[in-house]
């Protein structure tokens, strides 16, 4: 993997070098992402085993949490490990793979909020045709559309990140491998591959967040149509949804479509969404979401 470079490892500054600070963000950091992990799983296991948890916006949320579980495994542990290390280091290797990886399953997961936002416009604004347009085959070919659609966005970042030599810095100025901080270490022009990195995650993050905003306006203004009961539930099931979004977008638009800057809020901004909205998606959902809630209550009492 190694391509015109004379590093082979890089130094993580992580998120701070105060030794008290780094003993609290171990505990913090390492709660978060267990209760991460917990919740995601719980809500995957609860969907696969639950036979009323069959509609295909539950299947989309199954694919959403595994993203979740995924896409915060990426980070989480070096960070956890690293808090308690004297030498912060990963190897070239490594940092390449957390960079596909991150993209990857990051990807994953605006994709599937796009489909599960999809699904909400079928079911409220097209209810007739609905078991027609979302079958058990087009949600599968959909899901299976979205895998692809992430392996092409983390593959052009890899690609990018492979290009870039170094020559000598080796210190990332962060917890984690991404384009951005390496792009400050490459001993070259790096504008070109800056404007890759605008063009393809920030498009990706505006252009998604855009469409998913129209979603939203398009379903809110049928909804004047429905019953005021209808209109309780529909509204219910959106606005979790909705705040998902805006929690995982936000962060993104900010970090992926500005120029090649860097700010002291960055590495707070990166830990909220690789680690605070996996969290907070389970809450969410299952919080705002009696549904999901009596199936876990059945499916986990009926365990014990």
């Amino acid at each position: 993997m190694l391509m015109n470079n004379s590093v082979t490892e890089f130094i993580l500054v992580g998120l701070t070098q105060d030794t008290e600070k780094q003993k609290s963000i171990f505990g913090i950091i390492l709660i978060l992402y267990l209760l991460t992990l917990l919740g995601n799983f719980l809500i995957v296991v609860t969907i696969k085993t639950s036979q009323t948890l069959g509609s295909p916006m539950y299947f989309f949320l199954f694919y959403l949490s595994f993203a979740d579980a995924c896409f915060s495994t990426t980070t989480a542990p070096r960070l956890i490990v690293d808090s308690i290390s004297q030498k912060k280091t990963i190897s070239y290797n490594e940092c390449m793979t957390q960079v596909f990886a991150a993209h990857f399953f990051g990807c994953m997961e605006i994709f599937v909020l796009i489909l599960m936002a999809f699904d909400r416009y079928v079911a409220i604004c097209k209810p007739l045709r609905y078991t027609t347009v979302m079958s058990q085959r087009v949600c599968g070919v959909l899901v299976i559309l979205a895998w692809v659609g992430s392996c092409i966005h983390s593959s052009a970042q890899i690609l990018a990140a492979l290009k870039l030599p170094f020559c000598g810095p080796n210190v990332i100025d962060h917890y984690c491998c991404d384009l951005q901080p390496l792009l400050k270490l490459a001993c070259m022009d790096t504008y070109v591959i800056n404007l890759l990195l605008v063009t393809n995650s920030g498009a990706i993050c505006m252009v998604s967040f855009m469409l998913l905003l129209v979603s939203y306006v398009v379903i809110l203004y049928s909804l004047r149509n429905h019953s005021a009961e209808g209109r309780r539930k529909a509204l219910s099931t959106c606005t979790s949804h909705f705040i998902v979004v805006v929690l995982f977008f936000g962060p993104c638009i900010f970090m992926y479509t500005r120029p090649p800057t860097t700010f002291p809020v960055d590495k707070m901004v990166a830990v909220f969404y690789t680690i605070g909205t996996p969290l907070l998606n389970p809450l969410i959902y299952t919080l705002r979401n009696a549904e999901v809630k009596n199936a876990m209550r059945k499916s986990w009492c009926s365990q014990l």
